[in-house]
């Protein structure tokens, strides 16, 4: 499996954020466990093995990366309920790639899940809280900030302030709303769904065209209309949304960068009658 893709003169690169581990039945919600079990094996807690496949981009104009897994923040307790298998998370993963924190110029989140946007933040050894990439801009949909800092009972769990509060303090915070261009050749495109302000990041050079899907479509098991996350917030939505998108890329021929997909970080789909979607194109 290689880890890198080019989209024209866009590169991008695998940089793990962790393993870790959640329960099968809420990752397939109303898959009943006898179908699901054949294409994820779960441990003898119910827990399927799960990546955080986060993105390096270098596009002519800027470093970016996608996502920043759940970083170093993780209570020991924490660490043995989810499995996590990375004490460095992304930044160790960076460095493997040659690259340090303070040369990211763009964090993009996909959404305030604390294994999507965990890892852009850190504990000092004072005990302070800092964004983990000094100079980034931190680029988040308008509606997904207002869900996160909103106080509502019904957010409070999903999303832990540690995450994210200090990002607004440091003046490193930018929201967008709806579709918006991030940097040239790269874009956030708005779902919900997964989310109130979950986003997918599109990544376009030279007729060429990749697309991060976050949570629309977390594994490669879940690329039938129905096979959805109990962790949804609007699940409905989710079914409206995903085949509409995984439709535009399979007609597109585009790559499908995945966060979650523990063995392959992307492929290329095509229409199936009878399976919806199926995989043609794997890296």
């Amino acid at each position: 499996m290689t880890t890198w893709l080019e989209i024209g003169k866009i590169r991008l690169t695998t940089v793990p954020g962790g393993r870790f581990r959640l329960d099968g039945g809420a990752m397939f919600g109303v898959v009943p466990r006898p179908l699901w079990m054949r294409r994820a094996e779960p441990d003898e807690q119910n827990r399927i093995t799960l990546a955080t496949n986060c993105t390096l981009v270098e596009t002519p104009q800027a470093t970016l990366l996608i996502d920043t897994g759940y970083g170093t923040k993780l209570t020991d307790k924490e660490r043995e309920i989810f499995a996590t298998e990375s004490l460095e998370g992304v930044v160790g993963s960076l460095r493997a790639a040659g690259r340090t924190p303070d040369q990211i110029d763009v964090v993009v989140l996909s959404h305030l899940h604390f294994d999507h946007a965990g890892g852009g933040t850190m504990r000092r050894e004072d005990g302070q809280i800092v964004p983990t990439f000094p100079r980034a801009r931190y680029v988040v949909q308008r509606k997904e900030w207002e869900a996160a800092t909103s106080g509502l009972s019904e957010w409070v769990s999903s999303y832990p302030p540690e995450n994210f509060a200090c990002l607004e303090a440091s003046g490193q915070l930018e929201l967008i709303d709806g579709e918006e261009e991030i940097v040239p050749g790269v874009r956030g495109i708005w779902t919900g769904g997964h989310s109130p302000g979950h986003q997918l990041i599109a990544i376009e050079d030279e007729g060429s065209l990749a697309v991060y899907l976050g949570d629309l479509c977390p594994t490669w098991n879940h690329l039938r209309q129905m096979w959805c996350m109990a962790y949804d917030a609007h699940v409905a939505e989710v079914r409206r949304k995903k085949p509409e998108v995984l439709g535009w890329l399979a007609d597109s021929q585009a790559w499908l960068l995945s966060d979650h997909d523990p063995e392959r970080p992307w492929v290329r789909i095509r229409r199936d009658d009878r399976r919806e979607f199926e995989i043609v194109e794997r890296e």
